[in-house]
């Protein structure tokens, strides 16, 4: 008999919940468990989306867990974690998230878990590898959504820019999701023309200036969506979702996901968004992008941003 696809989601906010709908609307498991410090609340999401099966034609078994359901899990998606206040940056998440996931992830452990975490919660390369210290795993176990919803983001703002479908642009956002993330200009394509050849062939120009504007933008749009309705989770669930199913369905596909970094980009131990190949057993190989000398520096600020950052976890 051939074994059920379960995800187990921890936190049933708006990010959580968001998530777990696209699951049952993508038919991606034939198990979502709904964990919650707060019970009734993932009660009441489960009944919510069971509600839904029949217009969605799925026949996935829903329902509010505990952590002893987390055992035969292929997938654990952490969702549970506090937005930032007006003014704070994701990095000032930093001890609230940590004293969260202190919680999460011995219990989570303890079940026999031996699955995927997938983690969610800002500042979320730093939550994605004190998850993976906390839970004993291999790295490649523990992937954080890093700057995959960065680069969705970036793919809009040029798509916008330049009048053409976001789909035809291939761009890749490196380093921190957070201030400090880079998008790598040199190796942005449309199509299959490199960005400069799509440019003179058009007559259009972007210059630098423009390129730092929309490096700008696209660091900030989540800070945009905050202001204005208080917090982001269509697009995240949209982001979380599509890594889970290249495990879920072995895709082998690559995205630029929060993972370990070792001997790439000169450095060694540390969490940040590069593309990364993923597959049934987590991630199978990170990637390192050619990048122009002011490229390297300012992705190797944003490594250092990181690593001074995961020193205060000790």
């Amino acid at each position: 008999m051939e074994k059920k696809r379960k995800v187990v989601i921890i936190g049933t906010g708006l990010v959580g919940s968001s998530c777990a709908f696209s699951f049952i609307h993508q038919q991606l498991c034939e198990e979502l468990v709904l964990i919650d410090y707060n019970h009734e609340r993932a009660v009441g999401e489960a009944l919510d989306l069971l509600h839904a099966l029949p217009y969605v034609q799925a026949n996935t078994h829903v329902f509010a867990g505990t952590y002893a359901d987390c055992h035969d899990a292929d997938i654990i998606i952490i969702a549970a974690g506090a937005p930032p206040k007006a003014g704070e940056t994701r990095l000032d998440s930093l001890y609230t998230s940590a004293r969260i996931c202190d919680q999460i992830v011995p219990q989570v452990m303890e079940s026999g878990f031996q699955g995927k975490f997938l983690v969610i919660s800002n500042p979320v390369d730093i939550m994605a590898y004190y998850v993976w210290q906390l839970s004993g795993l291999n790295p490649e176990q523990v992937i954080g959504t890093g700057t995959a919803i960065d680069t969705a983001r970036c793919q809009h703002l040029v798509g916008e820019y330049l009048g053409v479908n976001p789909s035809s642009v291939s761009a890749t956002v490196l380093g921190e999701h957070g201030d400090s993330q880079m998008i790598a200009w040199s190796q942005v394509k449309i199509g299959a023309l490199p960005l400069s050849d799509w440019l003179k062939q058009n007559n259009r120009s972007m210059n630098e200036e423009q390129q730092q504007a929309i490096q700008e933008q696209t660091a900030r749009a989540g800070w945009e969506v905050y202001l204005r309705k208080g917090t982001t989770y269509y697009a995240i669930a949209a982001t979380t979702v599509a890594i889970a199913k290249a495990i879920l369905e072995d895709a082998r596909i690559v995205l630029p996901v929060s993972t370990y970094i070792k001997d790439l980009y000169g450095t060694n131990d540390v969490y940040f968004g590069t593309p990364a190949l993923i597959g049934s057993t987590g991630i199978i190989q990170a990637y390192e992008v050619p990048l122009s000398k002011e490229e390297q520096s300012q992705l190797q600020r944003s490594i250092q941003i990181l690593q001074d950052v995961k020193q205060k976890l000790k």
